[in-house]
């Protein structure tokens, strides 16, 4: 059975989009891809849709449009979606610095050039297959599949882990036990935490602050392992 992929296409141009829409369907051909391609003509128009379906996977996001731009409405999908992939095709340069805000997995410039758009879109289906791996936790007699890429960081609790993420889990487990479980994006803070390298926003030499506003102690001599983890972080 062939992998089906969700891709929207947001560009106030209809040249681009259709032009777009055409590259990813030669991708998807010459990878046996399903490509189901949705076409949205503003940020509006986009968020409107996907405030019903939180369904893509892939996001061909051009910056410069009406009301909202794009980088604007990035920041808006990430408050609630850290899992779709994000490609920014802009005819500037100026606004690259904002793309690591929203982890954007790489910016492209107008005019397209083909091969380098279908390695992007093999990046993004790379990213997208490790973002699938999920944590099966019964929890309250309750089984609960959490995907690895929702967890925001792990706290030890006395003989107890609490997981945070979209919803808060505590369980009895020990912190080797699930980072075991985990993937290399997470950092072991010590003895008392495992941090997503993804959800992260700053580090001081103190403290680690992500992006959901949680700020985990940072142990002496931790800091230059965790910048060392996020710069080869894959």
């Amino acid at each position: 059975m062939c992998q089906t992929y969700k891709i929207a296409i947001c560009d106030d141009l209809a040249t681009d989009r259709n032009y777009l829409s055409s590259l990813c369907e030669i991708w998807g051909s010459h990878n046996s891809y399903h490509i189901q391609i949705s076409e949205f003509t503003s940020a509006e128009n986009f968020l409107f849709h996907y405030a019903e379906k939180k369904d893509f996977d892939i996001l061909l996001l051009d910056i410069e449009m009406g009301a909202m731009d794009g980088v604007t409405m990035a920041r808006k999908l990430r408050q609630d979606n850290h899992t779709v992939q994000i490609i920014f095709i802009t005819g500037y340069a100026d606004y690259i610095s904002d793309g690591y805000e929203v982890d954007a997995l790489h910016y492209l410039m107008k005019p397209l050039q083909e091969e380098k758009f279908f390695t992007v879109l093999d990046r993004a289906v790379t990213k997208l297959i490790k973002n699938e791996k999920v944590l099966n936790i019964i929890s309250q007699g309750e089984m609960i599949r959490l995907p690895i890429c929702q967890i925001n960081y792990a706290e030890v609790n006395s003989n107890y882990i609490t997981i945070h993420s979209q919803q808060t889990i505590t369980l009895k487990m020990t912190l080797s036990e699930l980072e075991k479980k985990l993937d290399s994006h997470f950092f072991r803070a010590g003895r008392s935490a495992l941090v997503n390298l993804k959800k992260i926003s700053r580090v001081t030499k103190k403290e680690i602050y992500l992006q959901d506003g949680s700020i985990i102690p940072l142990p002496r001599g931790a800091y230059e392992k965790v910048n060392r983890a996020i710069i080869n972080m894959d």
